[in-house]
């Protein structure tokens, strides 16, 4: 009684959190007790309390995973004969989760002493399944015995896993037949009363598809006997003996035992999922009784499918069992057939929203198992028929009744056309055979997605997409529904492109007539244009041919891949008819001026109108490859027709790049620009006025700024225009001359306000707000830090001018620099800037720095800042990873400009930064920190190990002489200190630095590290595997000490191993030794690595044992 009102109290809402540790405290220390079992057996036996049942389970679980061994064997008999028949006499009145977790303590018990000291653990089992009155009871020990034996949780120790595994692969064949059995019964018993069913409408179902599918027309005539109509007991019987075979196939291996007759009994029950009939007797009847019974044969059918889906993901299979897959696929697509069989009565669709959600994705699931896993396998046998299989594949994609279904069955097609693809390539021999044999089916494919995604077709459907929230990806609804959609067509396209564009280019054309033709519509009203089209359905319409025109101009921009290349001489007349319609639409809309104009309803044709014309630009800027490789032929024949194309896409960009049109048209022009400006190149795009203008618009300083992103994109153009080599022209015709000194005013014009910010010793200008100067140096450096960005990678000359340009800037950064050092913002993208100066310009700078040398050292006072920035928090530490990121593009700088920098560096980061950052808990800068550590002993190895050319030629005799070896000790113990720390990132980062400098230059094996470290490095990545802190890198700690043992494989056997065990607290004598000798003296990676993790699972397992005995046992 006093521990029923503890519980209820404990429970209750008043108890105060106090309370709650006082009676968990108290009933802690009870459980702890020897001998507390009894107590709690008695109170299983009398009470009807669920807390103090559970309870009481709670310490019998907790005394049998983690006090067994030290319980008298007395005491273990007496729970091995009490809870077991204290669950036969309660199993029908207690609650169900009760029931269950006494189940679970009682397959505990098996865990620990099945065979050996509870032999008849299984047989018990197997008995209570075959007597009709225990099978529910049964079924439920079993599975909980295939959860917890096969693939036990606890600690066990490696052989006993092994062993369970060994005697539960022994019971397989006996308990698949008795499960067999028991469906096998339920189906009969009911098959022969169920009453003759009314003629079915579906009764002419197996035509000519169906003995295609199924070989025998015996197994078509099994599959359409009526569904027996099951009582509640039976089919709870079912649906236990199901999840248990879900369970058992696993982790079973595919073998001999999984017979015919099992797999037949499995889709038997698979048809319940889709019988809307017995669907519809449960609601005509009537009754609530009858709606769940219903609802529970849906169950079954899904419990089925999650059997065949099972064994359908199992990847290897054994060639005996490849004729029962082959049944499977047969007697799947039969129930496929069966869902989307086309009738009178039903439309698919409404057949599909009658079915279980989660039978419908079971079903997904299948077949995107049989598409990814086993088509190539099922394919070549010629009693299957493929192209059959996707017509069934295309019904039950079409009518799906959600989204989520539709885009899991697109996935589907995605895998397929993967599938056909890479095996194209793998024959290009039969590539004509190939497509022949699925051609139709992919130019239905092609036009069913294209007429999916337009509001013509599909509008009801389309208008329940969200086009606002953004998902996890940052896209809406729609715009993934749109990308899948368009991922399927581009993949048809690259199998079949003369169709796909047949298909695809006649459907853009005519909502580009709709669109061309608005012009008629507009009139000259008081306050500018107006569209003349007012009426609700024209409106309507015009609505829907916009959205309509926006998707396919994303499709044909998705396809421009396919015109390049090798291909861009046959399909060139195609693309140059798409390039020549964009830029007309472009022009078109940018000099109507369609995104200003007013309409009937602006809240929705304007930003549709809006939309068309960003998109246009969008696809167009797709085709700048195709663009570039016109232009290089264009440049042997100099047609006129390319530099049309061009100069009108300029005038239909020019208009756009003001302050008075919308942000995502302004972007969308500005990103074309940028193409155009560095994909494309032509020689003459300087001289087009267009572009004259734009030059004149960005340097002008009365005009006003255009919003961040589409400036730093215009001036990113402008400086590319000047700076990129034209291509196919020789060095001397490149006018780097002229380009230089207007690249140079350029740059002067726009960092002109920043230049002015520098302090002049002469006249000290008047202050100027901080704010103010803060928007200066932000806007200017976001646009010089991606000028240089994007000239990274190209040519020395391009470098070279755009660093001349800059010279005034950098110093006038550098000058101002002190003067915000505590301004972390202005730090933070002064420092952004000069990382991107050093990662692309390094080599151009660092002449001019070495000559000057004082001004890189100005810079380094930024070190005796690093301990005033680490304590201002985030923005402080950003800072200084930033910091820490420049240094290390200078570590790795071969030349010697760079070199004599060394040692301060490396004392910089051991002496000032390391120690703040060392024990904090977060794992800022220290990620940074340690980069730099790596990349400095990586790129500079000989500044610790000199290597003498004779060094090398004796091997083995001289070792390298060692320099520097304080700093190489200090980093390699800040390395190891990292290992002793939670954060997860920073272990797996810092492992495969370690790994990096061992692979490329032997860390392991040099003395220093063989012999004062390498055993240290060793032992605590074992400690860190034995006390389980990152488990999720057990894989990479196991190969990293295989790599350090293998150095001095002796050494470890020998000395290492014996001297870690007896270290080790927790275990016996006895122990260690049994530990020693189960680690075998292997030196294979494999196999080493096993009998690593065997010793930790081992000494993990001995350590739980031995807290269990009571204290005082005497241990022989």
């Amino acid at each position: 009684m006093a521990l029923e009102s503890l519980m209820t109290e404990f429970f209750h809402d008043c108890t105060t959190n106090e309370r709650k540790r006082e009676i968990e405290e108290l009933l802690n220390n009870f459980a702890q007790q020897i001998g507390a079992w009894r107590f709690c057996l008695y109170f299983l036996s009398s009470t009807r309390n669920d807390y103090v049942m559970m309870y009481s389970l709670t310490v019998f679980e907790n005394l049998i995973n983690k006090m067994w061994l030290g319980v008298p064997s007395q005491d273990k008999m007496e729970i091995r004969s009490c809870l077991p028949k204290l669950l036969l006499a309660h199993h029908k009145t207690l609650p169900y989760f009760i029931r269950n977790k006494l189940c679970k303590v009682i397959v505990d018990i098996g865990r620990q002493d099945w065979p050996m000291f509870y032999h008849d653990f299984f047989t018990n089992i197997l008995q209570l399944i075959q007597s009709p009155v225990t099978t529910p009871l049964g079924l439920i020990m079993l599975k909980t015995t295939s959860e917890e034996l096969a693939c036990p949780r606890e600690d066990l120790s490696v052989a006993r896993k092994e062993e369970l595994r060994k005697l539960l692969l022994d019971q397989v064949q006996t308990v698949l037949g008795l499960l067999t059995g028991i469906l096998e019964t339920v189906w009969d018993k009911h098959s022969v009363t169920a009453a003759t069913p009314p003629p079915s409408p579906t009764s002419g179902e197996s035509g000519d598809l169906l003995s295609n599918l199924l070989q025998s027309p015996s197994s078509a005539k099994l599959l359409n006997q009526p569904i027996p109509i099951l009582d509640a007991e039976s089919e709870y019987i079912c649906s236990l003996a199901l999840e248990c075979l879900a369970h058992l196939f696993s982790w079973i291996p595919l073998s001999a035992s999984i017979t015919p007759s099992l797999l037949t009994t499995i889709f038997h029950f698979a048809r319940f999922g889709c019988d809307i009939r017995a669907r519809k007797m449960a609601s005509v009847n009537g009754s609530s009784q009858n709606c769940v019974l219903g609802q529970e044969r849906g169950r079954l059918g899904v419990l089925a499918m999650s059997c065949i889906i099972e064994l359908m993901s199992k990847n290897c299979v054994p060639m005996e069992f490849e004729e029962y897959l082959l049944r499977m696929f047969q007697q799947t697509f039969y129930l496929l057939q069966k869902i989307t069989k086309d009738n009178n009565a039903h439309t698919v669709k409404s057949r599909l929203e009658e079915l279980d959600e989660s039978y419908i994705e079971k079903f997904t699931d299948f077949l995107r198992l049989f598409v990814s896993v086993h088509l190539r396998r099922i394919e070549s046998y010629s009693q299957f028929p493929v192209v059959e299989f996707l017509t069934l594949l295309f019904k039950y994609t079409f009518h799906q009744p959600t989204h989520e279904g539709y885009f899991s069955c697109l996935d589907i097609w995605t895998l397929f056309l993967d599938y056909l693809t890479s095996k194209i390539k793998s024959r290009l021999g039969d590539k004509e055979a190939v497509l022949n044999r699925y051609e139709d089916a992919l130019v239905l494919l092609l036009t069913e997605v294209l007429n999916r995604i337009q509001f013509r077709y599909n509008q009801a459907q389309l208008e329940e997409l969200d086009d606002e929230t953004l998902d996890d990806d940052q896209q809406t609804e729609w715009q993934r529904y749109l990308r899948q959609s368009l991922e399927v067509v581009a993949k048809v396209m690259e199998l079949l492109p003369t169709h796909a564009f047949s298909t695809l280019f006649p459907v853009l054309q005519d909502n580009l007539e709709v669109y061309l033709g608005l012009q008629q519509f507009i009139v000259t009203s008081g306050s500018g244009h107006r569209l003349n089209i007012t009426a609700e359905n024209d409106c309507r319409r015009l609505h829907c041919s916009l959205r309509d025109l926006s998707s396919l101009l994303q499709a044909v921009g998705r396809l421009a891949e396919y015109f390049i290349g090798d291909v861009f001489a046959a399909r060139f007349n195609d693309a140059h008819t798409v390039v020549e319609r964009l830029v007309k639409v472009t022009l078109y809309g940018s000099q109507i001026k369609l995104y200003n104009i007013e309409t009937a309803v602006p809240s929705v044709l304007k930003p549709d109108l809006i939309d068309v014309h960003a998109q246009s630009l969008a696809a167009l800027q797709a085709y700048s490859h195709w663009l570039a490789q016109y232009c290089s032929e264009a440049h042997r024949q100099n047609t006129q027709q390319f530099v049309t194309l061009i100069s009108t896409a300029m005038d239909a960009i020019t208009p756009l790049i003001s302050t008075k049109v919308q942000d995502k048209l302004l972007l969308s022009a500005c990103h074309l620009l940028v193409s155009l400006a560095t994909t494309v190149r032509p020689v003459f795009l300087i001289s087009i006025p267009a572009v004259q203008k734009v030059f004149n618009r960005i340097t002008d300083a009365s005009a006003q700024r255009l919003v961040d992103k589409a400036q730093v994109l215009v001036c990113r153009a402008l400086s590319n225009i000047l700076l990129l080599p034209w291509p196919n022209l020789p060095e001397n015709e490149q006018q780097w001359p002229v380009r230089s000194i207007n690249h140079a005013s350029l740059i002067s014009a726009l960092s002109r306000d920043y230049r002015n910010l520098k302090p002049n010793a002469v006249a000290p200008q008047r202050k100027m707000p901080l704010d103010d100067t803060k928007v200066i140096i932000h806007q200017t450096l976001s646009v010089l830090d991606d000028i240089v960005e994007n000239i990274s990678g190209e040519s020395t000359k391009s470098r070279q001018i755009c660093y001349q340009s800059l010279q005034e800037s950098v110093q006038v950064s550098l000058a101002l620099f002190p003067a915000f050092i505590h301004q972390s913002d202005v730090t933070d993208e002064m420092l952004s800037f000069f990382l991107t100066l050093f990662r692309g310009l390094r080599v151009q700078m660092g002449w001019g720095l070495a000559t000057k040398r004082g001004t890189f050292c100005s810079f380094f006072s930024l070190a005796q800042l690093a301990e005033s920035i680490l304590h201002e928090g985030s923005t402080g530490c950003r800072v200084v990873e930033k910091f820490l990121k420049i240094l290390q593009v200078v570590v790795q700088e071969p030349g010697q400009v760079f070199k004599p920098f060394l040692p301060s560096i490396i004392s910089l980061c051991m002496e000032q930064v390391y120690p703040i950052i060392a024990e904090r808990p977060s794992p800022d800068v220290k990620a940074e920190l340690f980069e730099l550590l790596f990349r400095t002993l990586h790129h500079n190895w000989r500044y610790f190990f000199k290597s003498t050319v004779l060094a090398s030629v004796q091997r083995g005799i001289a070792e390298e002489q060692m320099e520097n070896e304080p700093q190489f000790s200090a980093i390699m113990q800040a390395f190891g200190q990292s290992f002793l720390q939670p954060d997860i990132h920073l272990f797996k980062q810092n492992l495969f630095y370690l790994e990096t400098l061992n692979t490329k230059q032997k860390l392991y094996h040099k003395k220093i590290f063989r012999t004062t470290m390498l055993f240290q490095f060793v032992n605590v990545l074992l400690q860190v595997l034995v006390h389980k802190s990152h488990d999720l890198l057990q894989e990479e700690i196991g190969i990293a000490i295989y790599n350090m043992a293998s150095v001095d494989f002796d050494g470890f056997f020998a000395a290492f191993l014996p001297e870690f065990l007896t270290s080790c607290d927790g275990v016996d004598a006895n122990q260690k030794n049994v530990l020693g000798r189960n680690f075998k003296m292997d030196r294979d990676l494999p196999s080493f690595t096993q009998n690593v993790h065997r010793l930790v699972n081992d000494l993990r397992y001995y350590r739980l044992c031995n807290d269990s005995l009571p204290p005082g046992t005497v241990k022989l």
